[in-house]
């Protein structure tokens, strides 16, 4: 080796070691500083003689080329944590330009083309060869050049630049970012930021709102999981962050990868995030978004990957010490589980596990209700509805509805009236305002219906002078009692085609013998509601148990004004309905093996015989304000929503028992009857059958 060789392999030792094992990818500003202070050291060992102008002005320039990067590199060094926009431009075209010029390849290849002029010239084809594959090959100028210049405009360019807002100050396990804004700029709850956190390659967070002070407005964000497809674009963007800041991402930036992160496409619907002290039974919610939150809406977070429902009992204000003597005052939620929809089954399943905490919550949007014939209505402001499981057991177990005058007691009574027909179990009717005639009348057998009523207001009146030395054969009981019979009997039998009977007691006038006959008279009584009850429902059980014990529901009874049929024993109108309301309890209680069960329908809870409200296995609950109602259904559906009694809306009601979709007691908004009958009526059907 000549010395004139020298310089030229050692530069390109130099190239080809630093470019493929010191820094093959990229070249930091400090990589760069030591390169260039290498190639200065190796441009001063030269020895130009001075009579050459040109060569002189060659190494010259060299120098000063390596002076100006040196200062560039230094520069971003020194800017790169600066809070300041235009300084942290300058240390990113710092980077730039040490990354590009500052490289050992544009460097190490400049200091062997000096040394080609210096030591090659003499030789035109040494020169062109050697020169040509160390320009082109190992600087290669065009690409060098171009990507300089983009890159540096990437940084000008708003929609490229970081857009820095703050810096990460904490990290509240899990999921909880804290950031101290320190732009002018107002960042409203749903950005989305970009994180360069030093012990992660990047964090993804969504902006909930500010929370306190400390040296400036603290942001919290909540942070996602990004799909590791998209890692690598949001790598090159983390890159033009200073260490620890945060900086808000752009639309077009969030797009790439917004389709698959649910809370993103989702946060139109976002409410708030999962809270302390939430069970697999209750959930615990700080609302963030207020969005038409109220009580009996459902919300939905995760568990796993699984979508589970809760619906909204209350929501009270809590207040926090969050830094120092900064407080955070926020709206907490509670909400029930519902479970987890089945599509396919068109109900509820439960989830035993709880979410996690700091997940976020979604209000479910409002819906039409979708046309379903078996549901008995739907969750408020949703298309889910609630079905009665199994109508069977809604007989044979028994059911109450409950609440007060004006709610839509009648109306749902009737709707489940309507669907025992359909299924064909007989119904009987007690009722004292006539509503289910008027209501029901396509489905009863008119004229027999008239034909007997008539037929038993006159037994029951000729009784008033029917006086027997026997006094239980007095009056007109007995005989009205075995009319009753015949009547159920014939439409109990299998072969009778209809499946609807109604009784009003206050349409007969029965009487009782009191006394022992005394001068040819006795003292008579009329019988009450609840004593003429009471020979309904016996008759009925009777008839029943002639025909054996069965599962399946065959005949329901349902007591409408209930408080009235089957009163409490300190709530009785007269001595004897104390013996007839036990009477009645007798029958029911024994009629669920023979296929016997009732709906009872009352809006005084208190004043009803506890022996059969508490039989009931299914309990509609609707608005009710006495503290004896909710005491008596809060063993039922629990103190929360008893509670809630008071502030259900009209035709809402809270459904529990045996006979519902869901396991859980659920608020529901009941349907109504146009709608219901329209889509579930189809009468001459019904009447054919």
């Amino acid at each position: 080796m000549t010395s004139k060789g020298l310089w030229f392999y050692s530069g390109a030792a130099a190239l080809i070691l630093g470019s493929l094992l010191i820094t093959p990818f990229f070249t930091s500003p400090a990589n760069a500083i030591s390169y260039l202070v290498a190639a200065l050291i190796a441009i001063f060992a030269f020895d130009v003689p001075d009579n050459y102008f040109y060569d002189a002005l060659l190494r010259q320039s060299i120098i000063v080329f390596c002076c100006l990067m040196l200062v560039v590199s230094i520069s971003s060094i020194v800017f790169k944590d600066s809070k300041n926009r235009l300084l942290h431009n300058i240390a990113e075209i710092g980077r730039v330009l040490a990354d590009n010029l500052g490289s050992p390849r544009f460097v190490y290849a400049v200091v062997i083309i000096y040394a080609l002029w210096e030591y090659h010239r003499g030789s035109p084809m040494e020169l062109f060869f050697v020169g040509f594959s160390g320009i082109v090959i190992a600087i290669q100028p065009i690409e060098t050049i171009g990507n300089v210049i983009q890159r540096i405009h990437d940084v000008w360019r708003p929609s490229a630049a970081p857009n820095l807002v703050g810096l990460l100050i904490a990290h509240q396990m899990p999921d909880l970012l804290l950031i101290r804004e320190e732009s002018a700029q107002i960042i409203k709850p749903g950005a989305c930021l970009l994180v360069a956190d030093e012990h992660a390659p990047f964090k993804i967070g969504i902006v909930l709102g500010n929370f306190g002070r400390d040296e400036g407005v603290l942001l919290r964000a909540l942070e996602i999981s990004i799909p590791d497809k998209y890692h690598s674009h949001l790598k090159e963007l983390v890159n033009q962050i200073p260490e620890g800041f945060v900086s808000i991402l752009s639309q077009t930036e969030i797009d790439v990868f917004q389709g698959d992160i649910y809370l993103l496409k989702n946060w139109g619907s976002f409410v708030g995030i999962v809270a302390p002290e939430t069970t697999t039974e209750r959930l615990y919610f700080e609302i963030i978004e207020e969005k038409d939150v109220e009580q009996g809406r459902l919300v939905e977070t995760f568990v796993g990957q699984k979508h589970v429902l809760y619906q909204i009992l209350d929501g009270l204000t809590k207040e926090e010490i969050i830094q120092q003597k900064n407080t955070y005052g926020f709206a907490r939620g509670e909400a029930a589980q519902v479970g987890i929809w089945d599509e396919n089954n068109r109900k509820f399943r439960p989830c035993n596990w709880i979410p996690k905490l700091n997940a976020p919550v979604f209000l479910k949007s409002e819906e039409k209700p979708v046309d379903n014939a078996d549901a008995i209505g739907y969750f408020p402001s949703t298309n889910y509805e609630i079905s009665i499981k199994n109508l069977n057991e809604l007989v044979t177990h028994n059911t109450a509805i409950l609440g007060i005058l004006g709610v839509g007691k009648s109306m749902l009574a009737i709707e489940i009236v309507e669907r025992l027909i359909a299924i064909k179990i007989k119904v009987i009717c007690i009722d004292l305002t006539n509503q289910y005639a008027k209501e029901l009348a396509v489905f009863l057998d008119t004229k027999t219906e008239d034909e007997e009523i008539k037929k038993l207001g006159e037994i029951g009146r000729s009784g008033k002078a029917n006086y027997k030395q026997n006094v239980e054969e007095g009056g007109s009981k007995s005989l009205f009692a075995r009319q009753i019979k015949i009547y159920l009997e014939a439409f109990l039998a299998d072969e009778n085609p209809y499946y609807l009977k109604i009784f009003n007691p206050l349409q007969f006038e029965v009487w009782r013998q009191d006394s022992k006959p005394y001068n040819n008279t006795a003292s008579m009584a009329s019988l009450t509601p609840t004593e003429i009850t009471q020979i309904i429902s016996e008759a009925t059980l009777e008839i029943a148990q002639k025909r054996g014990m069965t599962d399946k529901a065959r005949v329901c009874l349902v007591y409408e004004e209930a408080h009235s049929l089957i009163p409490e024993w300190n709530s009785v109108a007269a001595e004897g309905d104390k013996a007839a309301t036990n009477g009645t309890a007798r029958a029911i209680l024994q009629g669920r093996k023979y296929g016997l069960g009732c709906v009872l329908i009352t809006q005084r809870t208190a004043n009803v015989t506890k022996t059969i409200l508490n039989q009931c296995n299914t309990i509609f609950a609707m608005r009710t304000f006495d503290d004896t109602g909710k005491e008596f259904l809060s063993n039922y559906l629990g103190s929360e929503y008893a509670s809630k009694l008071p502030s259900l809306k009209e035709r809402h009601a809270i459904f529990f028992g045996r006979a519902s979709s869901c396991e859980n007691p659920v608020m529901i908004r009941l349907n109504d009857q146009s709608d219901f009958r329209r889509v579930f009526r189809v009468s001459e059907d019904v009447k054919k059958e």
